[in-house]
């Protein structure tokens, strides 16, 4: 491919990641074209200057292709300086939902090093596994949760800093449109950076449709909350505290199980068993099945794909089936602490899904409720480690340290209360 075939291409993309493809239907190729140009903004600006530069040493300058170049440099730079600002986007989002006083909960603030921007960490963005050995983090892998083979089996990340006992727990539920996906696939940043800390860090698979239509997918989240209650133990976490975390189909799963505890009806023959989660943290996920909302985009995801693809039901017979899966119409005063997360930019779930389920938290939960939109961000920002989700993954980590911190006073403040009465 010649140069200015290269910088066409370039800017393209960088013109659908600034402002992607409007539409239902373009939602999918626009999501993929500005996903990784996105996330992947200063390596592609590298290149691309790189690139020009070459061109321009050369004996033959075609003006065209450098001035595509230029304008592509600037787009891209202009997308690093807009991933960089979510520092202040999540800080801004931690400090309303929590209060302007939530640092003084944490062990220790942030340093200015912490809230930087971790130049070194994103150079090489897929070297997972380097990562995790220099930190430590190791993984007990494919243990079984439910008798499904492959699909009914979960990594426990730990690290050498892990206690022995009493350490708080992540779980993890990937995310695929409920079809597709694996629990070594995603939420790989978080999971390294927690157990790192000395968190228990549990990642889980689960059936998928169409093969099996839901509720299989609900059930075997919530049959992986029921073992990590009762095995965590032998790992050095604590049963009594589970945080829950998962992205797009798995931040719905993730919301679900948050406002869900204990529901029989997605526990079939573990009725009795205790599913309740202490803090939630869903990343982009889909709130609105049902299209409750009103949304156009919800009503054509459920009519075009969740219908035939994931449910296999139709929605104008048996509407209850798909309200019943909607943590939008879930909520419930008791819902646990909330992070939600999601890119104002996102083409394959509508931000809309997010600010509704928000508004229901705060007009129903008597938790708090914290909401993370992040300018510019596609679905799928957190994959690898890009600048923006570095940035996300610290400001998890403080809100989940806020939640776990307070969590363990309200519980040695409850005995004293106790023998006082």
């Amino acid at each position: 491919m010649g140069f200015v075939r290269r910088q066409v291409v370039t800017a393209a993309l960088t013109a659908n990641a600034i402002r992607p493809l409007p539409g239902y239907r373009t939602g999918i190729p626009a999501f993929f074209a500005g996903w990784l140009t996105g996330e992947l903004a200063p390596q592609v600006l590298g290149l691309t200057v790189a690139d020009a530069a070459a061109h321009a040493t050369g004996s033959r300058r075609d003006v065209r292709g450098l001035a595509l170049a230029g304008l592509s440099t600037a787009g891209l730079a202009y997308l690093v300086r807009q991933s960089r600002q979510a520092v202040s986007d999540a800080e801004d989002a931690l400090v309303e939902g929590l209060g302007v006083d939530y640092l003084d909960q944490l062990d220790a603030k942030p340093t200015p090093a912490e809230l930087a921007t971790p130049w070194r960490r994103i150079a090489n963005p897929f070297a997972f596994r380097r990562a995790a050995r220099k930190a430590g983090v190791e993984v007990t892998g494919n243990i079984p949760f439910a008798p499904y083979g492959a699909r009914g089996t979960l990594d426990v990340y730990t690290s050498e800093v892990t206690p022995p006992s009493g350490a708080p727990v992540l779980l993890q539920v990937h995310g695929g449109g409920w079809t597709i996906g694996k629990k070594e696939q995603q939420g790989l940043p978080l999971m390294q950076h927690l157990a790192a800390k000395g968190w228990v860090c549990v990642a889980i698979n689960y059936r998928l449709a169409p093969r099996h239509k839901w509720p299989a997918q609900i059930v075997d989240v919530k049959a992986a909350i029921a073992w990590v209650k009762d095995n965590i133990a032998a790992y050095g976490g604590d049963p009594d505290y589970i945080a829950i975390t998962g992205q797009s189909a798995g931040g719905h799963l993730t919301a679900l199980a948050a406002v869900t505890p204990n529901a029989p009806e997605f526990q079939p023959g573990f009725e009795d068993a205790d599913t309740t989660v202490q803090a939630a943290a869903p990343y982009y996920g889909v709130y609105d099945l049902a299209a409750a909302s009103g949304l156009r985009s919800a009503r054509l995801l459920r009519d075009t794909f969740l219908a035939p693809w994931v449910f296999g039901k139709d929605p104008g017979a048996d509407l209850t089936t798909f309200e019943d899966a909607s943590p939008l119409l879930r909520v419930t005063a008791d819902a646990p602490d909330m992070f939600v997360v999601h890119g104002a930019r996102d083409t394959l779930v509508d931000v809309g899904q997010a600010r509704a389920f928000v508004e229901a938290l705060r007009t129903t939960s008597k938790r708090s409720v914290t909401y993370a939109e992040l300018p510019g961000a596609q679905h799928a920002f957190d994959i690898f480690p890009s600048i923006r989700s570095q940035h996300l993954v610290r400001a998890t980590d403080r809100f989940l340290h806020w939640h776990w911190n307070g969590w363990r006073r309200e519980r040695a403040a409850a005995p004293a209360e106790h023998s006082a009465g």
